[in-house]
C-alpha cells in the first residue's frame, strides 16, 4: 500500500467516523466574510427600517399626551399615557372601535369561509374534469384578477336585491373579489393529489359530495390555511370596498372607522396613533403564528403543480 492510498484510507475513516473537518477550512478573509454574511445583514437592516421602526414610532406616539403627540417627533414620552389613551380610544363615540372590530370580524370570517368552499370546488373541477369549457372558465378567472371591478353597476345590482349598505352584501363583495386568486391556488394544489385516490373512493361507493368533502378537502389543509390567512389579512385591511359598498356609520369596518376617527380627532394625534396601533395587532398576530403555513401552502402548489 502506497503513502497516497494510506492517506486516502485514513481520510475515508475520518469521514466515516464523523471526525473529518466539515465545511471549508480556508482562512476567513474580509471578502469571503462579506460574501457569506453581507446579504443577510442587509436584509435584516432593511426589515428593521421598513417594519420595526414605524411600529415603534406608532407605539411611542400612542403613549404620549395630546400636546407631545402633536409634535410628531421620534422621541420617548415625558409621561407615559398608554393606558389612558387606550381607554379613551376604545370608549370614544360609544365604543366605535369595538363595533368596528366586531363587524370587520364578521365580514372576514364569512367571506373567507365562502372563498375556501367555493374556490376549492371550482379548483378541483377545473383540474380534474377536462372539458371544452375549461379554457373559457380559465379566461374569466384570469380576467377577474386583471380587470378592475365596476363599482357603479355593482352598487346598482346590490340595490336591486336589497343588499346595499348591509353586512351580507359586503360579505358577498369581499368573497367575489377574492375568489379568482383562491381558485388559482386550489387548482395548483389539487394537481399534487394523485388521481388514484379519487378512483379508490369511487370504487368504495363514494359519491361526488362525499368524494370531495371526505377525501379531497382534508388533503387541501395547507392551501386552505394559506387562503384563510392571506384573504383574512386582505379583507381586514380593505378600505376601498367598504367605502363604496358599505357607506355610513351603521356598520363601520376597522379601516373605514379609522378614516372617520381621523376626522373626529384632528388635534388628538395620540388617540389616532392608538387606533392605528390597535388595527395592526390582529394581522401581526396572524403572521407570527401562521407564517410557516403560508409559505408551505404557496410553495407546495407552485413546485408540484
Amino acid at each position: 500500500m502506497t503513502v497516497t492510498e494510506t492517506l486516502t484510507t485514513a481520510d475515508a475513516r475520518k469521514l466515516r467516523g464523523g471526525r473529518a473537518p466539515k465545511g471549508d477550512r480556508r482562512p476567513m478573509t474580509v471578502r469571503r466574510w462579506m460574501r457569506k454574511y453581507l446579504v443577510g445583514i442587509i436584509a435584516i437592516i432593511v426589515s428593521i427600517v421598513v417594519f420595526l421602526v414605524p411600529f415603534i414610532f406608532v407605539f411611542l406616539q400612542a403613549s404620549k399626551s395630546s400636546q407631545e403627540a402633536g409634535l410628531i417627533q421620534f422621541s420617548l414620552p415625558t409621561e407615559w399615557q398608554f393606558w389612558p389613551n387606550f381607554l379613551e380610544t376604545v370608549q370614544k363615540n360609544d365604543y366605535q372601535v369595538l363595533w368596528a372590530f366586531l363587524w370587520t370580524t364578521v365580514i372576514t370570517v364569512f367571506s373567507c369561509a365562502i372563498m375556501v368552499v367555493f374556490a376549492a370546488m371550482v379548483g378541483y373541477v377545473l383540474q380534474r374534469k377536462r372539458s371544452r369549457l375549461n379554457p373559457v372558465i380559465n379566461f374569466f378567472v384570469l380576467a377577474a384578477l386583471i380587470v378592475p371591478p365596476a363599482v357603479v353597476p355593482t352598487i346598482w345590482v346590490l340595490q336591486g336585491v336589497g343588499l346595499f349598505k348591509t353586512i351580507p352584501g359586503m360579505v358577498l363583495i369581499e368573497a367575489t373579489f377574492g375568489l379568482a386568486f383562491c381558485v388559482l391556488l386550489f387548482r395548483a394544489f389539487v394537481a399534487t393529489i394523485p388521481k388514484e385516490l379519487d378512483e379508490a373512493a369511487i370504487i368504495d361507493g363514494a359519491g361526488p359530495m362525499r368524494l370531495f368533502f371526505g377525501v379531497v378537502l382534508p388533503l387541501l389543509k395547507p392551501v386552505i390555511v394559506t387562503v384563510i390567512v392571506v384573504q383574512a389579512v386582505f379583507v381586514y385591511g380593505d378600505f376601498q370596498n367598504p367605502l363604496y359598498f358599505l357607506p355610513g356609520n351603521d356598520y363601520p369596518t376597522v379601516q373605514l372607522g379609522l378614516y372617520n376617527f381621523q376626522s373626529q380627532t384632528v388635534s388628538q394625534f395620540n388617540l389616532l396613533f392608538m387606533y392605528i396601533l390597535l388595527t395592526t395587532i390582529p394581522p401581526l398576530i396572524m403572521y407570527i403564528f401562521f407564517n410557516r403555513q403560508i409559505v408551505a401552502g404557496m410553495t407546495s402548489g407552485a413546485i408540484k403543480g
